[in-house]
């Protein structure tokens, strides 16, 4: 764990700034108690990218609003450890908390649209977040939002600041909602599935985007997808996810080249590929998720894996190293062997 430090003092490259330890987030429902993330373990480090990647469900976007204490009602941080840069988040008190969201901690969230509120202006939007956590007023934050603007490649960004959000597009949205999240420089930004429902070339633009802000001011960057080509060809490591668990994380070569949980080969395996000998086919892993008000005492994937055993169904694996680094590391009784090595080299040289 990191030494407590000043809020916005950079952390060298490589110090842990974010350490997750056994999170768990439990929602009361009709149906039961649902564990929605359910001993989440994980670190980011500084000027790093972690790909946080599964299925719709599982986990991931509770995750990453746990990270800043902004689970919504009925949710409930159940127990664990959030630190950040040395400092527990969890037991900090609120007013504590709101002084480092957005100021220290961002996020970009899933839909531009429904974030942005329709009666405020962009300037409104991100002048607002200036004078909250850094001050600024008047003509100086003008100033500083219109350069915002311009950063995140908007045209004409002085014009664009008295628009309301109706007034732009998806992909200029999703840029204003990036302005906003680098606003105050934060030390962590995390990024919820940023180039949904946007065309390509957008989507290759907005990461491009990221990758420069994260080179040029040092910040960490956790980044939510599906697209495991966006994983391949952004992120330094990755973690995937099912039914609020951690079943694998790895360096993002390590893990494409050598899935050892048998839902990470599932979830390779479902990536097109041109070499297929059956055109036209596509593998999609069998079966749905179990309900999360009633997990199975074992491994939550043992009724979709082929491979499953008693043990499996019985007895939960707890993440456990696969070499002697400590960077593999997955949760499976049952572990696959190397996978086709030519498919993932494929991927991570996008």
């Amino acid at each position: 764990m990191t030494a407590t430090r000043d809020v916005g003092t950079p952390l060298g490259r490589g110090e842990v700034v974010l350490d997750v330890r056994d999170l768990r987030v439990v929602f009361d429902t009709r149906r039961g108690r649902a564990r929605a993330v359910d001993g989440v373990t994980l670190t980011l480090r500084a000027g790093e990218t972690l790909g946080l990647v599964g299925e719709s469900g599982c986990g991931k976007t509770v995750t990453a609003l746990s990270l800043m204490r902004s689970v919504p009602s009925p949710g409930i941080i159940d127990g664990g450890s959030v630190s950040f840069e040395g400092r527990e988040l969890l037991a900090m008190p609120e007013a504590q908390v709101a002084k480092l969201r957005g100021r220290s901690i961002a996020l970009i969230p899933q839909d531009p649209l429904t974030a942005l509120n329709p009666v405020m202006t962009v300037g409104a939007h991100i002048t607002e977040v200036l004078e909250v956590h850094l001050g600024m007023r008047g003509a100086p934050a003008l100033e500083r939002a219109a350069d915002l603007m311009a950063r995140v490649g908007i045209p004409e960004p002085r014009r664009r600041l008295d628009s309301y959000p109706h007034q732009l597009s998806g992909g200029m949205r999703q840029r204003v909602m990036i302005a906003l999240a680098i606003a105050c420089q934060p030390a962590v930004l995390i990024a919820d599935e940023p180039t949904t429902a946007l065309d390509a070339t957008v989507q290759a633009q907005i990461l491009e985007l990221l990758d420069e802000l994260k080179h040029e001011t040092g910040m960490s960057l956790l980044l939510i997808t599906h697209n495991l080509g966006i994983v391949a060809g952004h992120c330094d490591r990755v973690a995937v996810m099912y039914c609020g668990r951690v079943a694998e994380t790895a360096p993002v070569a390590d893990l494409f080249i050598h899935p050892h949980h048998r839902y990470t080969a599932g979830l390779l395996a479902c990536v097109p590929r041109l070499d297929r000998q059956e055109k036209g086919v596509f593998y999609t892993i069998p079966g749905i998720p179990p309900e999360l008000t009633a997990l199975p005492p074992g491994c939550a994937f043992a009724a979709r894996c082929e491979a499953a055993t008693e043990r499996c169904r019985n007895e939960r694996p707890d993440l456990a190293s696969v070499d002697d680094t400590g960077a593999h590391r997955m949760a499976c009784w049952n572990p696959a062997g190397i996978g086709d090595s030519t498919s993932a080299r494929a991927a991570v040289s996008r």
